[in-house]
Order: structure tokens, then sequence, then C-alpha cells
């Protein structure tokens, strides 16, 4: 498959504090000739991480790092690994160049899901670069601070049965487990999330982070790696297109996500 241009691939918006935020799902951006190979549902894109680079901008006040990718999951995962191993063994997923959308139903018209060529042309032209972005960044960070925090943003509606079973909470805090940050931080975190009483939250349930927090998470090396995935209801009234974020439901949520930010801005290794 020829390749159309589609650079940059990602945006970054530099921070120095050490804190660093991705943003791999957020993109729009499909090349016109692998459109061409989905179903008239998949190029809608319902499985795009809507809003967040909206509702992340405060960070940039903070001076707090923005990566962002600009390709949609569908084109190629960001937050998947380069083997394609699943994450969740025994549980549906989807794959460094998916195949299906999040309701199970197929992104490529038969007969044309890419093959073994056309996910390696992928993997080298759009994941690697965010992926180089994001070290690049981090070892920056690291340097100046002597340690980093990687916040991962995402967001999913809440009701998907080919993933999960009955409603997602509204804050899904994800630490593989406690293994990808210092014990201290997630504490630090889940603490600030019980404090509040507008949303719900769990830690390590159904989420407990994607390849990037469990790949770039390494507290014993002073890299610290979070996800944090919301519901699309904390922000959206109805979840389905146009995807209109609701002021209301907005309103409640940004303190909380201003809040969780901020504590990881004011933690450091003891």
């Amino acid at each position: 498959m020829a390749s159309s241009s589609v650079e940059p691939v990602f945006e970054l918006h530099p921070g120095d504090v050490p804190v660093l935020i991705s943003l791999p799902h957020v993109g729009t951006v499909v090349p016109p000739e692998i459109a061409a190979d989905w179903t008239d549902e998949a190029r809608t894109l319902p499985d795009t991480d809507w809003h967040l680079g909206e509702l992340y901008a405060f960070a940039r006040q903070l001076d707090v790092g923005i990566l962002q990718a600009r390709l949609s999951r569908y084109v190629v995962d960001v937050n998947r690994p380069p083997d394609d191993l699943p994450l969740y063994h025994g549980k549906h997923y989807t794959e460094l160049c998916p195949t299906r959308m999040f309701t199970g139903e197929p992104i490529y018209c038969e007969g044309k899901t890419p093959d073994a060529m056309e996910i390696a042309r992928r993997r080298a032209h759009y994941w690697q670069p965010y992926h180089d972005a994001l070290e690049q960044e981090l070892t920056r960070l690291q340097a100046r601070h002597g340690y980093v925090i990687l916040w991962e943003g995402h967001s999913i509606k809440s009701r998907l049965p080919w993933l999960f079973e009955g409603t997602l909470p509204d804050f899904n805090l994800g630490t593989a487990s406690g293994a990808s940050c210092a014990p201290e931080l997630r504490q630090a975190l889940c603490a600030a999330l019980a404090a509040q009483k507008e949303l719900t939250y769990v830690a390590d349930d159904r989420f407990k982070g994607g390849y990037i927090t469990r790949h770039y998470g390494r507290p014993e090396q002073g890299r610290h790696a979070v996800q944090l995935e919301m519901a699309w209801s904390c922000y959206m009234r109805d979840e389905a297109p146009p995807y209109r974020i609701d002021p209301e439901r907005a309103g409640r949520l940004l303190p909380i996500l201003e809040k969780l930010i901020i504590t990881a801005l004011a933690w450091s290794p003891s």
C-alpha cells in the first residue's frame, strides 16, 4: 500500500516540570487509502478519545508537557506493544492495527485487513515516531529533574459489553497493579480520588494501564507511569455522535482532573 503524507504523526507541546501527559488515542487523521478499506461505521472513528486535548488544556498553564497522536488509533494503536501481544489475557482486545471496533464489529471491509507487511510499515512510519518523541521527552525531563512522571490520558464509552461487563466507573486509575510507579505516588492519587464525592473511581481494576504505562513505568529507574481512563459520561450527556461536551458535566470533572495533575506535580521521590 502506498503511503500518503500524514506528517507530523504527533503534536508535542513541551513543558519543563517533571510530568508529561501522553494522549495516544485523540487522533482523527486517517490516510485516505487506508480509510478506503474501512466500513462506513469505522470511518466515523467511534472509539476516539474525544475532547481529551481540550479537557487537559489546563495542564499547559502548569508548564506540563503534552504529547498527543494525530493519527486515529484505527490506523495504528501507539498504546499497543510492537509485537502485538495482548495486554489482557482471556479478554477481547484490539490489536496494534485494530481489526475490530469496541463493539466487536469489523473495521475493515471483507478481505481488506492489513497484512504483515502493511502492519510493519505502519509500525515503522506511524508507531515508532510517537515512541521516539515520548522517549526523548522523558529522557529530557528526567535529566532535568532526576525523575519523571508519565501520565497516560484516556477516555472510553461507559458501557461496552464486548470489552467489559456492566458500567465502567468514572475514573479508572491504572498502575500495572502497582508496578509502574512508586507506591507513594499511587497512594497520593488514590487519596485525591477518594477525597472527592462527585465521581466514582477504581484503581487497577479492568484497566491496569496499556503498553505505554507498562513499558515506560520503571520506578526503580526514576520513571513513574500512571494511566487514567475516564468514562465519556464524565463529560458527555449523550455518549453518541456528535460526541458533544456537556458543559455541566465537564464543569464537575475539570476541578477533579486538575487536582489529580497537581497531586502528581506535588509528589516527588523521597
